[in-house]
């Protein structure tokens, strides 16, 4: 007869399995969200699904190689991940899925800086007996809230939302702040929390509003370019906007795609954009 395990112990054992393989090569690595949120900060009822860990960025290649090496597939690097190109996930046969981030959306601050600020406060956590490190609890409301903001309005984000800022104190609040200025999170902090109007203007302001709100294809590759801070970055991101997210494909139709069917997706891909700037713009009729 087969046990299932629960999840939340399957994840800390899978938080354990990616400790050990980090331990082993000496990377340094957070975990974050998740099971290994505070309990001041994780509110009642919230579960996870996987294990996601912020990889010092010298270490992101190294780790990667050693996860897969202990048995971990890549599903999907970073520049398929989301408009921030912040993460890689991978799926272990008993641990799950891991999310692998080498930076995190809407800290603006180099990789290797905000990773040393938020490593440098961090305290121990044990998941399944295993020393593990991670934020200290400011540090993961303000990662949970940057996360929350770009959920679109779902009612996940928006429980943790209220959870984490909306019924926070002004002294909790205030850190949150302070921290978010250290680590120019300010941005992603204001989407979180209704003052992102503030911001307009600003060079990130359009991408988080995508990413807060929704908004076609054609809004978010646009934004990202605005957002991109070199010209060579702008340029990068306009080469590869009509090409075809081969691993997001693959994970869609859960094999590898045909070559057809990735030409078929290279030729449909515009005409979505298309369709959804026609369909936005639109004149809505009365009543609806």
């Amino acid at each position: 007869m087969t046990t299932t395990i629960p999840t939340p112990i399957r994840l800390q054992l899978g938080h354990a399995a990616v400790q050990v393989v980090a331990d082993r090569i000496g990377a340094d690595l957070l975990h974050i969200k998740g099971e290994s949120l505070d309990p001041t900060v994780r509110r009642s009822g919230r579960t996870a699904s996987d294990v996601d860990v912020l990889v010092h960025p010298d270490h992101v290649a190294a780790l990667l190689v050693a996860l897969r090496a202990a048995g971990w597939e890549l599903l999907n690097d970073f520049p398929s991940s989301s408009a921030f190109e912040h993460s890689a996930t991978l799926r272990h046969p008993a641990w799950g899925h891991l999310d692998v981030h080498r930076s995190f959306p809407g800290l603006t601050v180099r990789a290797e800086v905000a990773f040393g600020v938020l490593w440098s406060a961090g305290r121990t956590w044990l998941a399944a007996g295993r020393a593990c490190r991670v934020p200290e609890p400011t540090a993961q409301r303000l990662v949970l809230l940057l996360h929350a903001a770009r959920s679109r309005g779902s009612h996940r984000g928006r429980q943790d939302i209220t959870h984490t800022w909306t019924a926070a104190d002004d002294d909790v609040r205030a850190a949150v702040e302070e921290l978010a200025r250290r680590l120019g999170a300010e941005v992603g902090l204001a989407a979180a929390t209704g003052r992102l109007d503030a911001w307009r203007g600003h060079p990130d302001h359009d991408l988080w509003q995508v990413a807060s709100a929704g908004g076609t294809r054609i809004d978010e590759w646009r934004a990202r370019v605005k957002a991109a801070p070199t010209t060579r970055g702008k340029l990068r991101l306009v080469g590869r906007a009509a090409l075809v997210n081969v691993e997001h494909l693959a994970m869609l139709r859960g094999r590898p795609p045909t070559r057809r069917e990735v030409v078929a997706e290279f030729f449909a891909r515009p005409a979505r954009g298309v369709r959804e700037e026609l369909a936005r713009r639109r004149p809505r009729r009365a009543g609806d």
